[in-house]
């Protein structure tokens, strides 16, 4: 059924995506105009709706750039109550910032991280505010062309590569596949750590990238449980708590409100087959309510072992004044994830970075 009704929305996808591909010929051409700068600008994004591990990218070019340049990250920080250009401070909430900007600052608090819908508009007040800032990261702007990055990394997820995919509403893709050539470096992201050579030149096959662009294979790993809220508010624990052992006794409460929770549940299976996912959209702004449920249904619970177990992006969201305290004295951990390069090419990634860094033209 599902397959029958994207089916007859293929023909209102080709047409968002014609007029999508007219407004990129019209940036092409110059006709809309497109702006560098003199500090490297590096743009991380993707073709898809989402889901892609553009966060764990961008906190990898944080550790990556951060120890030799002053390093800023620019979003457009989805579902932020606030507006304009907003730098983020370690007391900021999510539903100020964004949950993504929020967690940079949390992870990263000597960098500069802002948000600002107009990225023309954010660069210029960082700049103008910061003129020894040696690396400006725009998360989630593959699609925002009025920049025209040092850099442009795109990435695609290897469950979903978008030359399987369509344009929406028939698909996920926000413009036609055949934007990917903009792009300087290409991710295949979220692979499987045993991805083999075999598979490799399959997805490299299927890409096809063109002669100007470097391929690359990440997959992310997961790190032990960190308690939820301990970092933040430790006088107001019950106890303190340390990183959460699951094993094959455990039963895991797991709630996510992320755009692809699969790999994760795939990571906890590996460990435990006694889980309860409590699913809600990506960015999902977390109520009292909802919480207290939760809560409901931990106390409910009569397995032994069980602890609440989220996402790094949730922890933002949870982690504030009237949703933290429902769930205080209960065991709630989320799990930090990075991005990790296959085939030992991680070194070849940084190089073509820090190069690129180093060698941008010093623009007027």
């Amino acid at each position: 059924m599902m397959h029958k009704l994207r089916f007859l929305l293929y023909p209102f996808s080709f047409l968002y995506g014609s007029l999508l591909s007219l407004r990129n010929l019209l940036y092409d051409f110059g006709l809309f105009p497109s702006r560098s700068f003199a500090t490297p600008v590096i743009s991380v994004g993707n073709l898809s709706m989402g889901g892609t591990g553009k966060t764990p990218m961008t906190e990898y070019l944080i550790r990556l750039f951060s120890p030799d340049h002053q390093v800023a990250t620019l979003s457009r920080g989805y579902g932020r109550s606030s507006s304009g250009f907003v730098y983020v401070e370690q007391n900021s909430t999510s539903d100020q910032v964004g949950d993504e900007p929020r967690q940079f600052k949390h992870k990263f608090p000597e960098i500069t991280v802002a948000v600002q819908s107009n990225r023309i508009q954010g660069i210029n007040k960082l700049l103008a505010e910061n003129s020894r800032l040696g690396v400006i990261l725009l998360d989630d702007a593959f699609q925002h062309r009025a920049v025209k990055p040092a850099l442009s990394i795109l990435l695609t997820e290897y469950s979903k590569p978008y030359y399987t995919d369509r344009v929406v509403p028939g698909g996920s893709l926000r413009e036609f596949k055949s934007g990917a050539k903009r792009a300087d470096i290409l991710i295949v992201t979220k692979c499987p750590e045993t991805l083999s050579p075999i598979e490799k030149r399959t997805l490299s096959r299927n890409i096809n990238p063109k002669p100007y662009q470097n391929l690359f294979f990440t997959s992310i790993t997961y790190a032990e449980p960190c308690p939820l809220g301990q970092q933040v508010q430790k006088e107001q624990l019950v106890q303190q708590r340390q990183p959460a052992q699951i094993d094959s006794r455990s039963h895991i409460l797991l709630l996510t409100g992320i755009a692809n929770p699969q790999p994760l549940l795939d990571h906890i299976r590996k460990k435990t087959a006694s889980i309860v996912h409590l699913r809600y959209p990506d960015h999902h702004p977390y109520s009292i309510v909802e919480l207290e449920a939760l809560r409901k249904q931990f106390l409910q619970t009569s397995a032994d072992n069980t602890c609440i177990l989220t996402t790094e992006k949730d922890a933002m969201r949870i982690d504030k004044s009237g949703l933290l305290e429902v769930l205080q004295d209960l065991p709630v951990y989320y799990i930090p994830i990075r991005t990790n390069f296959l085939f030992d090419e991680g070194e070849a990634f940084n190089k073509i970075l820090t190069h690129h860094v180093k060698t941008h033209p010093k623009l007027s």
